[in-house]
C-alpha cells in the first residue's frame, strides 16, 4: 500500500517510525559539502560582505518584516550561485506556519520552502518576534526530500534561518538515509557565507550532471 506523507505536519517520529529514515554519521556519507569546492571570485566576496553587512544593519532595527531573509540573504545566494538560470528554476510551496510560546509569549513565524528543479530544496525559516533555531525545519524538509529523490541518486537541502545554514543530503536505497553537514553561522569570524556559496555552487554542479 502506498504510503502518503504530509510535509507540513510530518515530525521526526513519523519519518523514523513510518519510513525507517536513518541518520548517517560516518563522515564518507556527505563529503559533497566539502571536496571539489569551487573558488569564490573577489568580486563574490565582495557581494557577500554586503549580504552580511545588511543583515547585521537589520538586526538592529526588530522587528524583522517578512521575507527579510529571503530578500537580503537567500535570493543574492541563489542569484551567485546561478540557480535563477537554466537549467534550474525556482518553485514556491506553500508556507508552514510555526507557532511557539516563549516566557508567556506567543511567538509566530513561517517555513518557506523553495524547490530548485526538484533536486535541491531549500527550507526558510523566518519569524518576527525571535529566531527560531534549524530544528524545527529538519522533519519538513526531510519529508519534502523524501518524497522527491529518486532512488538511482541524492537529493540535497538546506535549511536557513537568515544567520544560520546547514546543508542535507538524502539518498533513498534500499532503506532512506541522511546526513548533515556542520553548521555554518553568519556572524562568525570572517564571513561563512563564502562556504554556503561555494557549496551551493558545487551540489549545482551535480544537479547539472544528472539532468544531463
Amino acid at each position: 500500500m502506498v504510503q502518503t506523507i504530509q510535509a507540513r505536519n510530518v515530525t521526526m517520529y513519523d519519518l523514523r517510525t513510518k519510513f525507517e529514515i536513518e541518520l548517517v554519521e560516518d563522515d564518507q556519507f556527505f563529503r559533497e559539502w566539502q571536496d571539489n569546492l569551487p573558488e569564490i571570485s573577489e568580486a563574490e566576496k565582495q557581494r557577500l560582505d554586503r549580504v552580511k553587512a545588511s543583515y547585521r544593519n537589520l538586526l538592529e532595527y526588530p522587528p524583522l518584516l517578512e521575507n527579510t531573509v529571503k530578500m537580503v540573504v537567500l535570493s543574492p545566494l541563489l542569484d551567485l550561485a546561478d540557480f535563477y538560470l537554466s537549467p534550474f528554476h525556482v518553485t514556491s510551496e506553500k508556507s508552514v506556519e510555526i507557532v511557539e510560546e516563549d516566557e508567556g509569549v506567543i511567538v509566530r513565524g513561517q517555513l518557506d520552502v523553495v524547490a530548485l528543479f526538484k533536486e535541491f530544496w531549500v527550507i526558510v525559516i523566518e519569524s518576527k518576534q525571535a529566531a527560531f533555531s534549524l530544528e524545527v525545519g529538519i522533519p519538513q524538509l526531510l519529508a519534502y526530500m523524501l518524497a522527491n529523490v529518486s532512488a538511482d541518486r541524492p537529493t540535497y537541502g538546506l535549511l536557513m534561518n537568515g544567520a544560520d545554514f546547514l546543508f542535507v543530503k538524502l539518498v533513498k536505497g534500499e532503506k532512506a538515509q541522511y546526513a548533515f553537514s556542520r553548521k555554518f553561522y553568519l556572524f562568525n569570524p570572517g564571513n561563512d557565507l563564502y562556504s554556503v556559496l561555494s557549496i551551493l555552487k558545487r551540489l549545482g554542479q551535480l544537479n547539472v550532471g544528472n539532468l544531463v
